[in-house]
């Protein structure tokens, strides 16, 4: 059966290269990194190499990357500790955000009894800045946590704008980087953003590793105890493999960014012009239809079936061997409709189903062809 992947926004597949340098690690670099012995400080010379080689790309200091399980832990690591150590009394955030935002939103407001207020959205979900100043006309402790790019409909946001936005209102800056890092080059020191989240599986990295960028003095503080690693915000052994894998990746991605930006970038026009020829009912949501206002990676397409048809959609996508999701990939197990279309379709729009197909540079143009063919025939 032909297989074809378009849930890069979920996952993606590790690089080879990746690969075969995580598997040297293991063999030759087992030693606990807070060993003192050799084989110890093989293995931290190591991991402070992967820091440095990551902050360059940042353009930031090696000491402001923090490593972390994930995106999610990154957020968390950041937004609690900045209720809880930093005296944030208010975020305002968006309701399209990341659930790994918003659900530790919502739970630090159980906890501590914090303001949130959710900026307005205005057509196709962009946020509406001119509403984002009006809420940061406050005495309160504030932190804004936006992200860069959204995993569902691919939006992209303006981060220079936002962070100068925060910095001329004294709030701080947390970005959500997870579908952007890779793909988009960041100098953080010209974006005076104060937090980023990354993840090294959303690169053809491995899973179960990331980063959070926190910027120098910002005085954010450990949410797990136990040692000193990562110079105290967060204790563990460090999984030094993950984190040369994510090196790799990283290195990997913006060495081949133009190359594979154009690649991507082409068979998302391509795909969108199929769509369009396919059916003249086909809408796409969120902004992914616009090349300037939304990432290369993601397609969001609601489809003109009936929804007693459309309900069987991704299980028959499924048995064509064609992998994609319904919304971000951390709902697929859900029956509730995406918390992101849910919050810019009407209810016409939402009773029938929409498919994110999301890339990467594995993917090719037959690939589409067969997407297209398969919707063709269900549709």
């Amino acid at each position: 059966m032909t297989q074809v992947y378009f849930d890069n926004a979920a996952t993606t597949p590790m690089r080879d290269e990746v690969i075969e340098k995580m598997t040297e690690v293991m063999r030759q670099y087992y030693g606990n990194a807070s060993s003192t012995h050799g084989l110890g400080r093989s293995a931290k010379s190591l991991i402070e190499t992967s820091r440095k080689t990551i902050a360059s790309f940042f353009n930031v200091h090696a000491s402001e990357i923090v490593f972390t399980a994930g995106g999610t832990e990154a957020d968390n690591l950041v937004l609690r500790s900045a209720v809880r150590d930093l005296g944030v009394t208010t975020i305002i955030t968006s309701k399209l955000e990341h659930h790994a935002v918003l659900h530790t939103v919502e739970q630090l407001q159980k906890e501590y009894n914090i303001s949130v207020k959710y900026v307005k959205l205005l057509k196709h979900g962009v946020v509406d800045l001119q509403d984002l100043e009006g809420l940061l006309q406050t005495s309160d402790q504030t932190l804004v946590s936006l992200m860069h790019i959204n995993n569902e409909i691919g939006n992209t946001l303006d981060l220079q704008k936002v962070a100068v936005l925060c910095k001329a209102h004294q709030a701080l800056f947390h970005s959500d980087t997870v579908q952007s890092v890779s793909h988009y080059q960041l100098n953080l020191q010209s974006i005076p953003v104060d937090f980023i989240a990354a993840s090294a599986h959303k690169f053809h990295g491995p899973k179960g590793v990331g980063f959070a960028f926190i910027r120098k003095g910002s005085g954010i503080k450990a949410s797990i105890f136990g040692g000193e690693q990562e110079r105290g915000y967060r204790a563990g052994t460090e999984a030094i493999h993950n984190i040369v894998g994510m090196e790799t990746a990283l290195k990997l991605s913006y060495e081949n960014l133009e190359a594979e930006r154009k690649q991507i970038s082409e068979l998302k026009a391509y795909f969108i012009e199929q769509l369009k020829n396919l059916s003249p009912d086909i809408t796409f949501n969120g902004n992914c239809e616009n090349a300037e206002n939304s990432t290369y990676t993601v397609i969001n397409v609601c489809l003109p079936i009936a929804p007693e048809k459309g309900g069987m959609l991704h299980f028959q996508l499924d048995l064509k061997g064609i992998a994609c999701s319904k919304g971000s990939a951390c709902q697929s197990g859900s029956n509730q409709n995406s918390h992101v279309l849910s919050e810019i379709l009407t209810a016409d729009y939402l009773m029938k189903p929409s498919v994110r197909f999301s890339f990467s540079r594995f993917n090719t143009q037959a690939e589409v062809d067969y997407v297209i063919s398969v919707l063709k025939d269900f549709i």
